[in-house]
């Protein structure tokens, strides 16, 4: 069979890997969770994945940045997006890592996402404290900390008001 290592035409745990690479990144626990999923030997799945990680085809690494990546482009806060890579199984200092490369890099000004994401979802700050608590809520609902949510809330539409015609 096409594709198959193992000779009794059973997918090598490699070649589950590789089908599931092809289609988008995933952090090592995420592929070690499919493959053993799939009834692959913890041994054999470990095995493989060093391979993989050696030869550069999974990186969670590279995981985290596009996955980051995705929620900057989705308005998601450091805080979710910690909790998600968590979630998928990536060791706390990549994930430190790969939020403080974001920011030296300019891609995670976090404070200024905050405003964006409020400005895209309200047309200003709230008249009355009921509105400006919805808006503290959806910030925070999206991951943003406390300080981001406060200074959105305060210069969010700064720039608005000044290119209104």
């Amino acid at each position: 069979m096409r594709g198959h290592s193992s000779g009794g035409g059973e997918p090598s745990p490699r070649d589950d890997a590789i089908h599931l690479l092809a289609r988008r990144e995933y952090s090592r626990a995420e592929l070690a969770s499919r493959l053993a999923a799939k009834g692959h030997e913890a041994a054999t799945i470990a095995e493989c994945l060093d391979a993989l990680a050696e030869q550069g085809l999974q990186s969670d690494d590279r995981f985290a940045e596009n996955f980051l990546r995705s929620r900057i482009l989705r308005g998601q806060g450091p805080l979710k997006v910690r909790v998600e890579l968590e979630r998928r199984g990536l060791d706390r200092e990549v994930i430190q890592r790969t939020l403080v490369e974001s920011e030296q890099a300019g891609q995670g000004d976090w404070f200024a996402l905050a405003g964006e994401a409020l400005r895209r979802r309200f047309t200003g700050p709230g008249e009355s404290p009921r509105e400006r608590a919805r808006r503290e809520r959806f910030l925070a609902s999206r991951g943003f900390d406390f300080d981001q949510v406060r200074h959105a809330l305060e210069h969010a539409w700064d720039e608005d008001s000044s290119s209104v015609p």
